[in-house]
């Protein structure tokens, strides 16, 4: 975001936080806007029940922290972040926080919630020292669409609150295929207003991806294909920025390789070819028929447990095709997962406008106050909310972005699927708006830009055009100037 966009955020909450300086309720609200705004970008992982959500997350942080089980704690919704100690925090719905033991068993981490029973828990909060959560804060919540309407109303309210921003500033939602329920939940993200506009937050995940293709080596293959189809489809891409297929459980597990599995793996590797398809045929058969030689039983399980079949096969002919070492085929086994598309779609779509979608966290929390405020007090803080609307250019491409996926203009197919590039719809770096490799020199881009430049003016100067599309052409053609002027900084 512009820092007269970041500025004008903070300086909105500071005039907030003087409004409203004998009314504590609305003061809490406004400082913890106010710590969003300054604190990392929050993206929740929600879906279906059974989707996987758990898994994604620990493959994104790179440790099994997050619990996997169908245990009381998937019930609950559980916020992970940087912290430089290991710390669990229960925050009750009534009552004071809480600390909780930190525990871990064959790695993963226990949460142990005593006395206190899940329904009566607003959320937990994990403070753990890992790099991937430096810059991020992810949020788990429990399945949407669940048997039990309690679970799955905690995860509708805290992901949709009616009068108040998301509490998360954007949404990986996971899919196992596409669902009425899926398309009906993102539905409700969908506001064509400039600081709510959800469309520009969601990113969907066809999840368990290696089991379209029955754990066949090629599955993910498969995947690609279907989610290609599903990005493309009319009822979804109004609701999300993109489909990418993860095989979260190898992603899960690749993240978190250990010397055994890379070794019984070898093991496997050695055994003659037909014989090792026959024992993999099934899970079931794996585990408990005999061979090879030096595996047991035990470490059979684990393996089926954390990379399942489909795994366990690209990890053998990987071994087989040369890689030799764990680490290196934890690296490729991460690739082929999904997971790295992933992490750069987040880069891409989330991080490279986070203070973006962090103001607009700050502008939707003030004007929910707003509505319920005293005159006098929403009159002295609506020109200031007006001002940081209309002049954020952030906030305009975001306004715009939505515009071209749920009503479109009267603009060709070609012109709407290069403005919704040029606003970021694919990404925020100058490379990715203009379509060029991510390693464009600055002169690449600087030309590219310019040649966008002179397509778009051209379009506003025609006087053919229309009103409406006359405006998206002003903010594509800001866009331009601002990645134009940018290219001395990428120098």
């Amino acid at each position: 975001m512009t820092e007269s966009g970041i500025a004008g955020a903070a300086e909105l909450l500071r005039q907030a936080k003087e409004a409203f300086r004998h009314d504590a309720a609305a003061l809490a609200v406004v400082n913890e806007l106010q710590s969003r705004l300054e604190g990392p970008l929050r993206i929740a992982v929600a879906g279906m029940v059974k989707a996987g959500k758990s898994t994604l997350l620990n493959a994104i942080i790179g440790e099994e922290i997050a619990p996997t089980d169908a245990g009381e704690c998937t019930r609950i919704v559980t916020w992970y972040r940087y912290g430089h100690t290991p710390r669990i925090t229960l925050h009750p719905i009534i009552g004071e926080p809480q600390s909780l033991p930190v525990t871990r068993e064959d790695g993963r981490l226990v949460f142990n919630l005593g006395d206190v029973r899940a329904e009566d828990v607003e959320r937990l909060v994990v403070d753990w020292p890992s790099a991937s959560l430096r810059e991020l804060t992810l949020i788990d919540t429990p399945g949407i669409a669940s048997l039990s309407q309690d679970v799955s109303g905690r995860s509708t309210e805290f992901l949709l609150p009616e009068d108040a921003p998301m509490a998360a500033d954007a949404v990986i939602y996971l899919m196992r295929h596409l669902h009425a329920s899926d398309v009906r939940f993102l539905e409700s993200f969908k506001d064509t207003t400039a600081a709510k506009s959800g469309t520009v937050n969601a990113l969907a995940v066809l999840s368990r991806a290696d089991e379209i293709g029955a754990g066949r080596i090629d599955s993910l293959i498969s995947a690609a294909v279907i989610a290609d189809r599903y990005s493309r489809d009319q009822n979804l891409r109004p609701l999300a920025l993109g489909v990418v297929p993860v095989a979260g459980l190898l992603a899960q597990s690749s993240r978190t390789m250990r010397q055994r599995d890379f070794e019984a793996m070898q093991l496997l590797a050695k055994m003659d070819r037909n014989q090792r398809e026959r024992l993999m045929l099934s899970a079931d058969l794996f585990v408990h028929a005999a061979g090879p030689e030096g595996l047991d039983q035990a470490v059979k399980v684990s393996l089926v447990q954390r990379f399942g079949l489909f795994g366990i096969r690209l990890g053998v002919a990987l071994i087989r095709g040369g890689m030799g070492n764990p680490t290196q085929l934890a690296h490729e086994l991460a690739r082929r997962s999904g997971l790295g598309q992933l992490l750069d779609n987040i880069a891409y779509l989330f991080q490279s406008r986070a203070e973006a979608l962090k103001a607009r966290a700050a502008v939707v929390g003030v004007e929910a106050l707003l509505r319920n405020s005293p005159a006098d007090v929403a009159l002295r803080l609506e020109a200031g909310l007006e001002r940081l609307q209309t002049g954020a250019h952030e906030f305009r491409e975001l306004s715009l972005l939505t515009t071209l996926r749920t009503e479109g203009l009267s603009l060709t197919a070609e012109q709407s699927a290069e403005a919704e590039r040029l606003v970021g719809g694919r990404g925020s770096t100058p490379s990715l708006r203009l379509g060029l490799d991510q390693e464009a020199s600055p002169e690449q881009i600087s030309e590219a830009a310019r040649n966008c430049l002179g397509r778009w003016r051209l379009l506003a100067e025609n006087p053919l055009t229309e009103p409406v599309a006359l405006e998206a052409c002003r903010v594509v053609l800001r866009s331009c100037e601002g990645m134009l002027a940018a290219v001395p900084a990428i120098r």
